[in-house]
């Protein structure tokens, strides 16, 4: 049994930050599955927004925001992240981010889809990568982290664990840690902890084609939900409009959405700039718009991408502020200076999650949720580009917070049993995984898309439900592993967003139904 007071599950963005800020305050563990380093964060291209400088204002970031995420944000949370991100851009730079600066000295701001103004922070085409680094140099050093690498949570501890009967509607339900599975010894032990934060980051390995590393088996929302914590908003997810184009490469490599705010455009083989005929702002539409306008083009047409020209730029203005994307392309026989790039669009971000208040507290007490696996009310029904990276460090700090002022309060859990592994075997043949992990990327890929119907939902449904009942069959007599557990939580994942856009009546945001047209 291993005792800590703050037990974060996930070493993205907002699980460091979380954890930087609370260790001022007692004992931190991290649990990561795998390398600290792996994370969405660190897949992040584009960069971080924030109002830093005239013209920009908060009421034009908060307007943006409500635009793209289709008015139904949760007002107070914009206003929170909005104001709240300079001081924690600030913060960020203390811990060591070196973003972008002009020769003045003043930040180098990009603009993306359905931002009206230049806000966007960045280093390079790295900008997630080197929040990542900054913030696991700073967690290394400090002696009140331990850091549990490869290691990987299998499910929350509550009440249920102490022979009590909990259901959606039990009240004060209550979360004291963790059971968690070392990978080097496959041996699951038990985390007890006075808090425990989730930030496990995204879901997007439930589709066949994502920008996300392998790691994004949406662990949390899983573990959550059988917790029989709320969840929210899991319909809208977003897909990229641009990954690279490569049906051999497993995780797609993204196309920052800054490069097309840079001024590259989208075209059809023939030349034809066709996002002025969806959105005034053509290529620079909010990314739903333009990842169903892609789809459209490539089902009408046959074809198996589109084009993205960024060579009206001067060829070394585009190296030197995409230096990742040039060489990735370069090394696929594309010279993006002087070539179009073949893109397409792949699972990228889910806007919903385990749903939170303002202190990024679920409806489990003593349990909180932040980054991608939270559902914040701050996107809305689609999330404007890069106010992920802002979300998770504002409510990474909203969440030590509240935790650290309760710490005297929370005690650990006395009674906690050891996992049980009695009349468990060694797992049988992997294929009986691998092939449901097939099957599940399968059905949410063609039925749980960019475009859905309540046919293809039902179906999904079915489909979905027969290979649950064999996963759940398999797990109840074999000994748990990485493979079996990532399953599990996938098709949890997959039921939840089927679940909660089949109760969409409407077509919204990143959930778009051809039975519910919008108007």
């Amino acid at each position: 049994m291993i005792d800590t007071d703050f037990l974060v599950i996930g070493s993205g963005a907002a699980g460091l930050g979380f954890a930087l800020k609370a260790a001022a305050h007692g004992r931190v563990a991290i649990v990561t599955k795998a390398a600290v380093t792996e994370s969405n964060t660190r897949f992040a291209q584009g960069g971080i927004s924030a109002v830093t400088a005239a013209p920009d204002s908060f009421d034009r970031h908060s307007a943006d925001t409500l635009a793209a995420g289709a008015g139904i944000n949760d007002l107070d949370a914009v206003d929170l992240v909005v104001r709240r991100a300079p001081e924690l851009i600030k913060e960020l730079v203390e811990w060591g981010v070196r973003f972008d600066r002009t020769s003045d000295g003043s930040y180098e701001l990009a603009r993306e889809g359905g931002h009206t103004e230049h806000r966007i922070l960045h280093h390079k085409d790295l900008t997630g990568a080197e929040i990542e680094r900054a913030l696991v140099e700073q967690v290394r050093r400090h002696p009140n982290i331990t850091i549990y690498e490869n290691h990987l949570a299998v499910d929350l501890l509550t009440q249920h664990h102490l022979g009590e009967l909990v259901t959606k509607h039990s009240k004060k339900i209550v979360c004291f840690g963790a059971y968690v599975l070392d990978l080097a010894t496959e041996k699951i032990d038990t985390f007890r902890a006075r808090f425990t934060i989730v930030a496990t980051g995204g879901v997007g390995n439930v589709y066949n084609t994502t920008t996300n590393p392998q790691v994004a088996t949406g662990d949390g929302i899983a573990m959550v939900h059988r917790a029989k914590g709320v969840t929210a908003d899991m319909e809208f997810i977003q897909f990229h409009p641009t990954s690279l184009y490569d049906p051999e490469e497993r995780p797609s490599f993204l196309i920052s959405e800054a490069m097309r705010g840079f001024g590259a455009v989208l075209r059809l083989p023939d030349g034809e700039e066709f996002m002025t005929r969806y959105h005034p702002m053509g290529s620079l539409a909010p990314r739903d718009i333009v990842a169903r306008s892609i789809d459209h083009e490539m089902k009408i047409h046959g074809y198996d991408f589109v084009w993205l020209d960024v060579t009206s730029r001067d060829a070394a203005d585009i190296t030197d502020h995409f230096p990742n994307i040039y060489e990735k392309c370069l090394s696929k026989g594309i010279d993006i200076t002087r070539e179009w790039i073949p893109v397409v669009p792949a699972a990228h971000y889910c806007t919903g999650g385990v749903k939170v208040d303002a202190n990024g507290e679920s409806s489990i007490n003593r349990l909180y949720a932040i980054g991608e696996c939270s559902c914040t009310g701050l996107h809305g029904a689609n999330r404007l580009a890069s106010n992920s990276l802002i979300e998770a460090v504002v409510y990474a700090d909203q969440a030590a917070r509240h935790a650290c002022a309760r710490l005297a309060e929370a005690e650990l859990q006395e009674g906690i049993p050891d996992w049980n592994a009695e009349g468990t075997a060694a797992p049988e043949e992997m294929v009986l995984i691998t092939q449901n992990v097939r099957e599940t990327q399968q059905i949410m890929s063609n039925y749980v898309g960019i475009v859905r119907s309540n046919l293809r939902l039902e179906r999904a449904m079915r489909r979905l439900e027969i290979i649950w009942y064999e996963t759940e069959e398999l797990y109840a007599r074999t000994t748990p592993s990485k493979p079996l557990c990532e399953l599990r939580n996938m098709i949890t994942v997959g039921y939840l967003i089927i679940k909660q856009a089949r109760a969409r009546h409407a077509s919204i945001g990143l959930h778009y139904s051809t039975d519910y047209p919008a108007e």
